[in-house]
């Protein structure tokens, strides 16, 4: 059950008045009272505004997408999914972009989505690849709303992913079977749980195959907007490779983005090492890009569908939807083109469209 101003007040010794004055930033609150009555407020998820609302309707009738600021195709494909899933259904997709890069904090990432919670302006909600440790997730917890996640898991909440470590391992194998032992990986900011997980399945691939691995071989650009899910670090982070006294030759890309920039890199340096990618966007066939593919836009479908039945029977048990990503081959992965037909034409490789 919801926690109320009474509740408040009574917890904190005080009146029903104090709490009000309170939240209406009235100065005649001591500093002290202030602090113990909004950390009791803070404890119990309750926020003025999304209760007041709450009562005032029991659904508005819309569902928001938590996403980090739109520039980037995965966001779109599946958010695409999402507006396609709903519209044959009650709801209204409301997008909420947060800030994720640059000076942006963890704290800051979490106290940008708890504030979105707060408001409690939808029926429920989708985070996007925003990723939290688990003590976040429990937190948000408390505001007893309905929350799907994408590209993210926790074991409270349904969740709709792709097994990152495992299609690293893949594509990476999958390089090794062509003959490459030398192989580089090019990364984005270190510390997020995409990088984590495909850095790990590059790393086991090459120690199943008895290639050593070592942290050289991870290489990212000093872009970090998005994490470093950019074209200029994928450029950056080739450029460094090509001109390493190492001589690599082959390549894992975290991202299609940053393999746009790694490609970019290579024609500008004339140089061309084989390369496998991650996503499978829309532009990678263009491109004869390898890649291992993520179902975007069906993740967003999922999501929709999962979020739907979280607010029309909150009961139901959690569920966790997790694909495993395909690998589609496309000449990016041969030294040349010759090789590339050459493999086609022996079946040694399914070609991708």
């Amino acid at each position: 059950m919801s926690s109320t101003i009474y509740d408040i007040a009574r917890e904190a010794g005080v009146s029903i008045a104090t709490v009000s004055r309170v939240f209406n930033n009235n100065p005649k609150v001591s500093p002290d009272t202030r602090e113990k009555i909004l950390e009791i407020a803070s404890r119990y998820g309750y926020h003025p505004r999304a209760q007041a609302q709450s009562l005032a309707r029991r659904k508005t009738g819309l569902i928001t997408a938590i996403v980090p600021i739109i520039s980037n195709y995965f966001f779109m494909e599946v958010l695409a999914g999402m507006q396609d899933q709903l519209a044959e259904s009650e709801f209204e997709l409301q997008i909420s972009n947060i800030k994720t890069t640059g000076e942006v904090r963890g704290d800051d990432v979490r106290q940008q989505v708890e504030d979105i919670f707060k408001r409690g302006m939808s029926d429920g909600y989708i985070v996007v690849s925003i990723h939290f440790d688990d003590h976040d997730w429990d937190y948000f917890k408390k505001y007893e709303t309905p929350i799907t996640l994408i590209d993210e898991y926790y074991s409270d909440f349904d969740s709709v992913s792709v097994d990152s470590v495992e299609g690293a391992y893949s594509a990476t194998k999958s390089l090794i079977d062509l003959g490459y032992e030398n192989i580089a990986m090019i990364c984005a900011v270190r510390d997020s749980k995409p990088v984590i997980d495909r850095s790990n399945g590059f790393r086991k691939a090459l120690e199943d195959h008895q290639i050593e691995f070592s942290e050289e071989r991870l290489f990212s650009g000093l872009d970090t907007e998005r994490d470093g899910h950019t074209e200029l670090n994928g450029y950056q982070a080739m450029k460094e490779i090509l001109n390493g006294e190492e001589s690599y030759d082959a390549v894992f890309c975290n991202s299609d983005i940053q393999a746009l920039g790694a490609l970019k890199a290579m024609q500008d340096y004339q140089r061309s090492l084989p390369i496998i990618s991650f996503d499978d966007l829309s532009f990678s066939q263009y491109l004869g890009l390898s890649s291992m593919r993520q179902p975007m836009y069906e993740m967003g479908k999922i999501a929709t569908d999962k979020i739907i039945n979280r607010i029309n029977q909150p009961q139901t048990d959690v569920t966790h939807t997790v694909f495993s990503p395909e690998l589609i081959v496309r000449n990016s992965s041969f030294n040349s083109d010759a090789e590339y037909l050459a493999a086609k034409n022996t079946k040694s490789v399914t070609a991708g469209k």
